[in-house]
């Protein structure tokens, strides 16, 4: 029998919710899937991914997680952020740019704050004598 850990659930909860909120609020910008109540509270979906971020960065990364969580959340916020710009400018033509900048816009406003919440962490962390 498999046992779970139950000490960051809600943090898994929180970076699941976020995930899929991300994507959903992404593909939801363009006319690719038509939610309308998902466009028109797209800034306090983005406020609740912001939210979900910090709880990601306070609950859901400790000890030995650390260090991959931050190369791999440095990585895709880096790659999110150009990809943007590389992908609206060369597949503006058949419509898919909006929709993965929609998603990467997305997934930056939660990868961001966790990230730099991890970051500051491990700062503190190395800094205490």
């Amino acid at each position: 029998m498999v046992m779970k850990s139950k000490e960051n659930s809600a943090g898994a909860w929180a970076f699941l919710v976020g995930v899929i909120l991300a994507v959903l609020i992404g593909l939801s910008t363009t006319i690719l899937i038509d939610i309308p109540v998902l466009a028109e509270y797209s800034a306090q979906i983005y406020a609740i991914l912001v939210i979900l971020g910090l709880i990601v960065g306070f609950l859901n990364v400790t000890g030995k997680d650390t260090h991959t969580f931050l190369i791999s959340g440095t990585v895709l916020v880096i790659v999110s952020r150009f990809g943007m710009e590389s992908v609206r400018g060369s597949l503006i033509g058949i419509g898919v740019g909006d929709v993965v900048t929609g998603v990467f816009g997305a997934l930056l406003a939660l990868f961001v704050p966790a990230t730099i919440i991890v970051a500051l962490k491990t700062v503190f962390s190395i800094a205490k004598i």
